[in-house]
């Protein structure tokens, strides 16, 4: 069961497109609405995968660039998330992710200063002799299963999220955070570990 119908089209959805062709869900998939994906330009046949019962709600959104994919587990909540791939982002089985998370797996821009100067030529749509944007970084981003993640938390390029732990509201995380620990603060530091139960 799902509310999405055999044409791509959400159920009752004010936006007017279906959901396109490469995303792919499992049984049991709720999409708050398909202006979701209004982002996602990537060229993977299976750009974004989904598993069961996952819930996508009106808030979060699917930025993922020409080379960019997602793989999402079964039974994780995105709330809000801004999903940004430029590379690979993997979101584990069991998450809750609350509202304005952002997990990206890129810079987007050039740290240098010379190059963010050409990058910012190079977006303007109308300037006539712009230069090709600098190859910018990228580093693929895991969130573990049975991960929470509180709202405007950001999940920064090359980070892995280990099973089990949270990452509480407002953290900026810039390093992997280990299984069973909750992480908290800019940057983000583990300001808890969970004891293993016998």
């Amino acid at each position: 069961m799902t509310n999405v119908r055999p044409d791509r089209h959400v159920e009752a959805d004010w936006w007017p497109h279906p959901i396109p062709p490469n995303v792919e869900f499992g049984e049991g998939f709720y999409c708050e609405t398909a202006q979701i994906f209004r982002h996602l330009r990537s060229k993977h046949p299976r750009a974004l995968v989904i598993g069961k019962h996952v819930s996508c709600y009106a808030g979060c959104s699917f930025a993922l660039g020409e080379n960019g994919s997602c793989e999402i587990g079964d039974f994780t909540l995105l709330n809000g998330a801004l999903v940004m791939a430029e590379d690979k982002i993997d979101i584990g089985s069991h998450c809750l992710i609350s509202w304005n998370v952002g997990i990206a797996d890129s810079d987007f821009h050039p740290l240098e200063p010379a190059q963010r100067l050409v990058d910012a030529q190079a977006l303007a749509p109308f300037f006539e002799d712009r230069p090709p944007r600098p190859k910018l970084k990228t580093a693929p981003v895991k969130i573990a299963d049975n991960v929470w993640i509180g709202m405007n938390a950001v999940i920064l390029k090359g980070v892995t999220v280990g099973e089990n732990s949270v990452v509480a509201a407002g953290s900026v995380v810039t390093k992997s955070v280990p299984a069973n620990t909750v992480v908290a603060g800019n940057p983000a530091v583990v300001v808890k570990k969970f004891e293993s139960k016998k």
